[in-house]
This record gives structure tokens, sequence and C-alpha cells, in this order.
């Protein structure tokens, strides 16, 4: 056993024993393998000790009082022989003891407590995030009056990361969604012998709904993230204080290029996502139906009306700014530490994903005659 162990020894006083431990009581010798345990077998068996004398100790950390004030009952034995640092210790120990989960858990009015503060908490990120969508309005208004000091190498930069470099994964996962959603629909029509409704189908599906659904979610997930994740990173390095020291809005420099972009980058991505997705259910048609492309060319103008394009467009325009709003609305809650960056991109994207989906079910209630035939 080394000198450094924690361990128990008792001398004898007029008084009675006294408990003296030895060696260094810390974090680190006392989770050591087995010694946390033989340590408390050990005070276990130091019950009747009439005192204690911690003087002859190497080293007493937090851990180490933590674990004698909780022998001692939590609080001080009758005598005890310490010296002004341990007694120091000790004391900090006392003042401040771990709380302890209670076995019936949360009473009533706590859980009501908790859930006004949850609410209160959602109410103060609304209020967040309509001061946001206002200061972006002014922003864009300023803009509009100045357009020479607008930030436009900012967004060009931000529309090349956002809509170019995206172009792969959007037009792969659209690519196969037709193809999936071909070959499925296919097996069904061909049952009925309606095979050539699956231009109608597809083509209302992809153009109307699942195009612009999917570039918008894939892009909350890529896009969404990483501007949380920058905006995050500038209020760890806080460089976000130094644009308020030196007067640069944080809106005009940091919201506003990114809403611009993806109100553009996202309307073009849907197209993109829309066109090879209907490549992939023209394949996967040729294939299982043999409906060649060059019938979907023709029949594809007659079935699906215009008027599903623009409105394609116009709610791709809502998700790209409703991703950005979201996106440095929790940038710019992020607090200085690591801990905080990773949980707002983590909610970041999930409620950019759900804000999308929301909006999507939105636009289909209020244009759902829009579009349509009959």
């Amino acid at each position: 056993m080394s000198d450094t162990t924690p361990r128990l020894d008792s001398r004898p006083t007029d008084g009675g024993p006294l408990a003296v431990p030895l060696g260094e009581w810390t974090a680190a010798s006392l989770t050591a393998g087995k010694v946390w345990r033989d340590t408390a077998a050990a005070l276990g068996r130091a019950g009747g000790v009439a005192g204690w004398d911690l003087r002859e100790l190497l080293a007493l950390d937090h851990l180490g009082a933590l674990m004698l004030w909780n022998h001692w009952g939590r609080q001080w034995p009758a005598r005890v022989e310490v010296s002004d640092e341990q007694r120091a210790l000790l004391e900090r120990v006392a003042a401040h003891p771990p709380t302890e989960a209670r076995p019936g858990g949360l009473s009533l009015a706590e859980r009501v407590d908790m859930l006004g503060l949850w609410v209160i908490q959602a109410l103060l990120q609304m209020r967040d995030f309509i001061t946001l969508m206002g200061q972006l309005l002014l922003d864009f208004l300023r803009l509009l009056a100045a357009p020479r000091w607008g930030p436009w190498r900012d967004f060009s930069g931000h529309l090349y990361r956002i809509g170019a470099q995206a172009l792969p994964i959007t037009a792969l996962v659209g690519f196969l969604i037709g193809v999936v959603l071909a070959y499925l629909m296919s097996q069904v029509l061909r049952q009925f012998g309606a095979e050539t409704f699956i231009v109608n189908i597809l083509g209302l599906a992809l153009i109307r709904e699942l195009g612009p659904l999917l570039a918008a979610v894939l892009i909350a997930g890529r896009s969404g993230s990483a501007i949380t994740a920058q905006i995050g990173v500038m209020r760890v390095t806080e460089e976000l204080d130094a644009m308020r020291v030196m007067g640069i809005p944080a809106g005009f420099r940091l919201v506003l290029p990114r809403a611009m972009a993806l109100a553009i980058a996202m309307p073009l991505l849907a197209v993109w996502t829309t066109l090879a997705s209907l490549i992939g259910g023209m394949l996967a048609s040729d294939l299982t139906l043999g409906i060649n492309p060059g019938y979907f060319y023709e029949a594809l103008p007659a079935v699906v009306p215009v008027a599903n394009l623009w409105l394609a467009l116009a709610k791709s325009a809502v998700f790209g700014v409703s991703i950005a709003l979201i996106g440095c609305h929790y940038g710019l809650r992020v607090k200085p530490n690591t801990e905080s960056l990773g949980q707002g991109t983590t909610a970041s994207v999930v409620a950019a994903i759900t804000a999308v989906i929301l909006i999507d079910a939105l636009f289909a209630v209020l244009f759902k005659k829009v579009g349509m035939w009959g």
C-alpha cells in the first residue's frame, strides 16, 4: 500500500480513540480501483470514535471533504482537529451540500411551477423570433434605400454555399424518391389497368408537394444547422460582442444576407429537386410499365396545371426565409460555451424541419383549390 493511499487509522487518547485519516483523500486517489469502497468500509467501522484528527492528511480536496462530511451526518463532530485550510474546505462543503432527489419526486406545485417556466420560456422565444422578423423587414427596407451599401459579398457567398453546393445531394435524394414512388405506384396501377395515370400522380405529387418539401428538409438539416453553428461560434469567440462594440448591426450583416440567399436559393433548389424526381420517376415507369419519357413530356403539361409550379416556388421562398430566421434565431441565443452551441444547433434543425412541415400543411389547406382540376 502506498503512503498516498486513502486509509483510516486510530490513536488512543485519554478521552477515547481518535480517528486519523491518512494518505491523500482526493478525487484521483479515492476513485482509483476499489479504494472508494475500501475507504467507505473503513469509515463504517469507525462509528465509536471520540473525535477526528485530519492534520496528518497529505492532501484533501472537495470529494474527500464531502465523503467525511456525509459520514459525520452533515454536522461537525464533538471533537475535530484540522488545519485552517482543511476547516475552510469543510466549511465550504457544509455551506453548499449536494442536493438529493426525494423518493416521491416532484410535488404538484413544483410541476405547475415547471410548466409555468416552460410556458414563459416559450413566450420569450416567440417574442425574440418576432423581433428578429421585424428587424429583418427593417434591414430589407434599409437595403432598398441604399443598395450600394448592402452586404452583397456575404450574400453571394451564402448563395453559393447554400445553393450551388447543395445541388448534388438534393438531386440524388430527389432522383431516388422519384424511383421509389414510381415503382410502388406502378404495382398498384397495374392491377386496375390505369398505368397511364402514373403521370398525373407523379407530376402533381412531385411538382406541388414532394419536390419543394424534400429540398426544404434537406436544406434545413444542411444549411440551417450551419447557420446556427456559424453564428454560435461567433458568440463563443466573442465576435458578436466585438461587432456590437464597433457599431456593426448583427441583423444587417448576419441575418439579412442569409435570409436573402435562402429566399432565392430555395425555389431554384425546389425546381432542381423536382426535375431530378421526375427523371427518376420516368426511368422507373419506363422499366416497370413501359411508359417512355416521351409520353411523360407530352402528357405532363396537360395533366398538371402550371399554377402548381408557381405555388411550389412561392412556398419554397417562404421555406427559405423561415429556415434562415430559425437558424439565426438559435445562433444568436447561443451562450459562450460549447454545450450551448451543440444544443442550439440540434434545436435549430428540429425547429426548422418542424416549421417546414407546418408551413407546407398551411399552404395545402389555404391553396387546396389552386392548380387542381375541377
